[in-house]
């Protein structure tokens, strides 16, 4: 069993240094081609965030076990919002605009909606079903840019400045680029591996090993920003990276089982974990929206959320006896 455990709490340290490093040098390579940094931090930073969850859910299916990939998509979405949104909550009060209340959180129900219709079609993740997700992304992203670059986004400029990297040349950028790369392919092999045997041990599915130990795994990135956020009162990036992740995690992270090996659904994915992902989100909303003040998640609501998250894991643990 040590092994197995170490495997994964090194895969997790090198996935988090090899995706940051990664970033850092497609960043600075785009920069010095010339690419706007507003484009550079909506498409190349923003898949960053997610580039842990892309490549063990690609690791996974290519190893014959994509049902920890998809376990991995839709707990780190339950993670994000439930853990994650309450833990930023709980270090401080939240104010979330009316935009995202308008709009973004119900274009991610929508999105979940439409991933889930698919899989519920026939309780299969076919590459028909993984193409449609994954083309979504890109339009997902091309929006984005889109309204960046036409002014809709401008109250981003400053965040994305923040996170631009340091000046370096062309050849380092690409160094960097290429270790980062090397780093989250051997560390997501290596945490799949670890994850799989940890499943073996236990007698439970690579399912639920998804949902847990990877999917908090990889949403440490996340609860790390997302709390620092929300210290800085920085509220629009606590919340909005959580529902960029999740947009992500949707389209992107669900569809590459499906493209990579295709096959049948687990039953539980479809009756009680993507049911428990819509609850938590609407939960979130319904928070948001004026559960005692309009436009706020303040720190008992946060509470509610990471406690509702706690509930959830339970629930795993009773349903996996």
């Amino acid at each position: 069993m040590l092994y197995p455990v170490l495997a994964i709490l090194a895969g997790f340290v090198a996935l988090v240094w090899g995706a940051d490093r990664f970033v850092m040098g497609a960043a600075a390579t785009a920069k010095n081609v010339g690419a706007s940094p507003l484009v550079i931090g909506l498409t190349i930073v923003a898949f960053g965030t997610s580039a842990p969850e892309m490549l063990v859910s690609s690791m996974a299916a290519f190893t014959g076990n994509p049902a920890l990939g998809v376990g991995n998509a839709i707990g780190s979405n339950i993670t994000n919002i439930a853990l994650v949104l309450g833990c930023a909550a709980l270090v401080r009060p939240l104010t979330v605009h009316s935009r995202i209340i308008r709009r973004e959180v119900p274009l991610l129900l929508f999105t979940m909606a439409i991933a889930y219709g698919l899989m519920l079609w026939d309780h299969d993740l076919g590459r028909l079903d993984g193409g449609l997700l994954l083309a979504g992304l890109f339009v997902m992203v091309g929006w984005v840019v889109w309204e960046g670059l036409t002014g809709e986004g401008d109250d981003l400029s400053a965040e994305v400045e923040d996170e631009m990297p340091p000046e370096m040349s062309t050849l380092k950028a690409l160094g960097w680029f290429s270790l980062g790369l090397l780093v989250l392919l051997g560390s997501s092999r290596l945490l799949v591996w670890g994850a799989v045997i940890f499943a073996n041990k236990l007698g439970v599915s690579d399912g639920v090993i998804g949902l847990t130990v990877v999917a908090f795994g990889t949403s440490l990135p996340e609860l790390a920003a997302s709390v620092a956020a929300a210290r800085r009162n920085e509220h629009d990036i606590a919340v909005g990276n959580v529902i960029g992740s999740n947009m992500f995690n949707l389209l992107g992270v669900l569809s590459l089982p499906g493209l990579i090996r295709p096959g049948p659904v687990e039953q539980e994915v479809l009756t009680r974990d993507f049911p428990a992902m819509f609850m938590v989100t609407v939960l979130a909303l319904f928070f948001a929206k004026g559960f005692r003040k309009s436009g706020e998640l303040g720190r008992l609501e946060g509470g509610l959320m990471v406690t509702a998250f706690f509930a959830y894991i339970f629930w795993l643990y009773l349903d996996s006896m």
